[in-house]
């Protein structure tokens, strides 16, 4: 199966490092013209850099509806259509029950909830029919490990949004899936794991985490990338309301 993007625009939050920026490229090398999100101007213009005349970044903070109706307004006046959303950018604020602040809260849902919603609902808006948004969950939706409860219930909600949005939009021909991944080999996850056991560790901590896993070892990046270009490519034209599990099969055992 052939999938191309051409001709496309799409926006992805937290485009500028790890998933969002292995989507990011797979979108661009099929052809698609996309704005990324982050927080930081010298990370977007690394990120842009590194994608090519394809890409273009915008500062801005998803839990500020604000900030995205503005990138949305500059999408708009620079290309006209948008046909892509991957409402990306996501944190993780972990601690076992007794032992979880106000603040951890906030923040995780403020990001992973909060910041979905502001990034979906202005976009749709914007959308034709044949539209696609892509959210990226986490296999910590249904899985979650102990310590992950904000994170695996902010997923969890996030899911569960999108069952009740495709009935919202119903006729609108702009489908809405959830993409989960399991662990994905990126600079954040090398950094807790450096920070957490030391240089060293990491790559015998890596190599263990794919053990557990049927297909032995962990995603790369631009896999996840692969797959959100799936779900936003009219391939997938009849698909809408799923969790697709990107994870080597490891929520399935």
């Amino acid at each position: 199966m052939s999938m191309s993007l051409q001709g496309k625009v799409a926006v992805i939050t937290g485009g500028a490092s790890g998933v969002g920026f292995g989507i990011a490229q797979e979108f661009a090398a099929h052809g698609a013209r996309v704005v990324i999100t982050d927080l930081g101007r010298s990370d977007l213009d690394r990120a842009v850099a590194r994608i090519g005349d394809a890409c273009t970044g915008a500062v801005a903070d998803v839990t500020d509806p604000t900030a995205m109706d503005r990138v949305y307004r500059e999408v708009k006046a620079e290309h006209g259509r948008l046909d892509a959303v991957v409402a990306n950018a996501g944190i993780g604020a972990h601690a076992p029950l007794g032992h979880i602040t106000e603040d951890q809260f906030d923040r995780t849902f403020g990001v992973n909830v909060k910041g979905v919603l502001f990034t979906v609902q202005p976009a749709l808006p914007l959308m034709p029919d044949g539209g696609a948004i892509v959210i990226i969950g986490s296999t910590a939706s249904v899985r979650p490990p102990a310590g992950m409860s904000l994170y695996g219930g902010s997923k969890a909600a996030v899911r569960c949004l999108v069952r009740a949005w495709i009935q919202d939009i119903k006729g609108s021909g702009i489908r809405i899936n959830v993409l989960s991944p399991g662990a994905v080999d990126t600079p954040s996850l090398r950094r807790a794991a450096e920070q957490a056991q030391g240089a060293d560790a990491v790559i015998p901590l890596i190599r263990a985490m794919g053990e557990g896993n049927p297909t032995g070892r962990i995603a790369d990046p631009r896999e996840i990338g692969k797959a959100a270009v799936f779900l936003a490519d009219d391939a997938a034209g009849f698909v809408t309301g799923v969790e697709f599990f990107v994870d080597g099969g490891v929520a399935q055992v």
